[in-house]
């Protein structure tokens, strides 16, 4: 004989959190597309403030709770260390950010693609296969024109962040 027990109603995020940032997505996409530089520094730098903040938690964190104290100090120390750097260097760092992602999506472009055409003999299907080759050939054109790509990230970025923020505010209201 098993009873019912009744469940507490789940509350998830509040209709108008998503909706403020689905506005604040869009706005900061639109000033991407504006002025991409300037907005493009100005993410960088928030980041930088971000990883410097962070990192100092981690290390206070240490004394809180001793259980994995390496890795927290690790962190810690990475995340000050970069969060200087960004904020000593801001044009450089926005450019090496930049460079950065870039390098990183080619690799991951290659690596996801090899996956897929692995996947393929495994019975994956054509699609996979298909994907597979996209995703490297995304990947050695972005690792072989990568100052092209670093330049052109902020626009991407802006692209993403108008689309998923419109995306945020319908779901907003279909939460509402």
């Amino acid at each position: 004989m098993t009873a019912a027990v009744e469940q507490p109603p789940v509350r998830g995020v509040p209709w108008w959190l998503v909706l403020v940032e689905g506005i604040l997505a869009v706005v900061l996409g639109v000033f991407l597309i504006m002025q991409p530089a300037k907005t493009f520094a100005i993410m960088v730098q928030v980041l930088a403030i971000y990883w410097l903040i962070d990192g100092i938690f981690k290390i206070v964190s240490i004394f809180l709770d001793s259980h994995q104290w390496g890795w927290k100090l690790f962190a810690g120390v990475i995340g000050i260390l970069a969060g200087l750097v960004l904020l000593g260097q801001p044009i450089f760092s926005a450019v090496l950010f930049g460079l950065t992602v870039t390098w990183v999506m080619g690799f991951f472009g290659i690596v996801y693609g090899i996956i897929g055409i692995i996947q393929f003999f495994q019975g994956a299907g054509w699609v996979s296969i298909v994907l597979g080759v996209l995703s490297i050939i995304f990947g050695i054109i972005l690792l072989m024109n990568t100052a092209l790509a670093a330049l052109s990230l902020p626009w991407v970025i802006a692209i993403f962040l108008i689309a998923g923020g419109i995306m945020a505010i319908i779901a907003a209201f279909q939460l509402r």
